[in-house]
This record gives structure tokens, C-alpha cells and sequence, in this order.
């Protein structure tokens, strides 16, 4: 990772993605989660005051060092332990079959081989598990999407990677899984324009 990438990035997107009407979306992506968890693109731990009861675990992807230090208070406060299995979502430290469910948000969009990750998902997570998400992406409207290809080059250099064109809920399909739920539109909490706003919010089935 480059500097910016390494160091503001990671500060930027916590700081970002925070927030009541946020935390209620990650709260519903997170209903349901149970036993061991994998999650995705940890970050700084924001996902983990909303966890059910019935998750034992989590097993966090986390290539941001700096990203790992911002969750050390969220993993101290939190009853659930959160062990660190990796950098890359692309090839998983995880047994076959090892967790019960997965977790990822805001991650999606970042991956460079989102395709490869959510394969990684499917052979570490068990069948019948299941598969959380909430992301940001590629929006149905002929007008927000061409300002988002537009954008896209400027936001994948600003934020780390990032794409503003990737559907969340055809990629899972396209990875094997089974789409339960799909609620699509634009995310509450972001006051930007809808180029930046629209996301997913899904589960599907391993």
C-alpha cells in the first residue's frame, strides 16, 4: 500500500462510515449472523457493537494495519473475541468449511478481485451458511451510473482502491451463492450526491 492509502484512507473510512443511520444498516446486515463469523474487510471494528447474541466469534480479514489499530478500543469493549487471520480477502487463512457465517461492509467495492474474495467466502464457509453484506456501488439509473463511471478512475485513486461500479448482489450471485435478500437504493446516513450513495444491503446462502 502506498502512504495515503496505508495511512488516511483507514482514518478517513472510519470516520465516514460511522453514525446512527449507518449503525442501523449494519445492524440489520447483521441480524442473523450466528457462531463463528468471518468478516471481511474488518476496518476498525464498527460492525461489532451490532452483532447478535449468537455470534461466538469473529475471524478478521483486516490488509490495514493502521485499520487494526483503530479497532482496539471497539475489540477491548467488545464480548465477542475478534482474532486476525489475514491481509487479503482473496486467499483466506481459514479451513474449509471452518465458519458459519460471513460478514462484509463497505469491502466489496475495495478487493481488487472481488470474485476471488467471495469464492474464499463460499469454501470457508459452511454449507448452509450464510453470507452478510452492505455495500456501495453501481446504481440502475442511466444518469447517477454514467457519473459514476466517470468518477470511478478518481475514486479508485482517492480512496483506496475503491469502485463505484461494482453491483454487490450480482457479484454474490455470480460467486455461487444463493441471494435471500436484496434491498437496493440509497443508503441512509450519506448526504453526498447519489453517484456515492447508492448500495445493497443482502444476505445469500453458501
Amino acid at each position: 500500500m502506498g502512504w495515503w492509502s496505508e495511512h488516511v484512507v483507514p482514518r478517513v473510512t472510519d470516520a465516514s462510515l460511522r453514525g446512527r443511520a449507518l449503525g442501523e444498516s449494519r445492524s440489520r446486515a447483521c441480524a442473523g449472523l450466528t457462531g463463528r463469523v468471518l468478516e471481511i474487510g474488518f476496518g476498525g471494528g464498527l460492525n461489532l457493537v451490532h452483532l447478535p447474541a449468537e455470534v461466538t466469534e469473529v475471524g478478521a480479514v483486516e490488509p490495514s494495519d493502521v485499520g487494526w489499530r483503530l479497532s482496539e478500543k471497539r475489540r477491548s469493549a467488545s464480548v465477542v473475541p475478534v482474532v486476525r487471520i489475514g491481509l487479503d480477502g482473496q486467499a483466506i487463512a481459514a479451513a474449509d468449511a471452518s465458519y458459519d457465517s460471513a460478514l462484509c461492509t463497505f469491502t466489496l467495492c475495495t478487493i481488487p478481485d472481488a470474485l476471488a474474495a467471495l469464492s474464499e467466502v463460499r469454501r470457508v464457509v459452511r454449507p448452509g451458511g450464510t453470507l452478510h453484506f452492505l455495500e456501495h456501488g453501481l446504481s440502475p439509473d442511466d444518469r447517477v451510473a454514467g457519473w459514476q463511471h466517470r468518477l470511478d478512475p478518481w475514486q479508485q485513486r482517492l480512496a483506496g482502491g475503491c469502485h463505484l461500479t461494482r453491483d454487490a448482489g450480482a457479484l454474490v450471485e455470480q460467486s455461487g451463492m444463493t441471494l435471500e435478500l436484496l434491498e437496493t437504493g440509497s443508503l441512509p446516513g450519506f448526504s453526498g450526491p447519489a453517484a456515492l450513495s447508492f448500495g445493497f444491503l443482502g444476505r445469500a446462502r453458501v
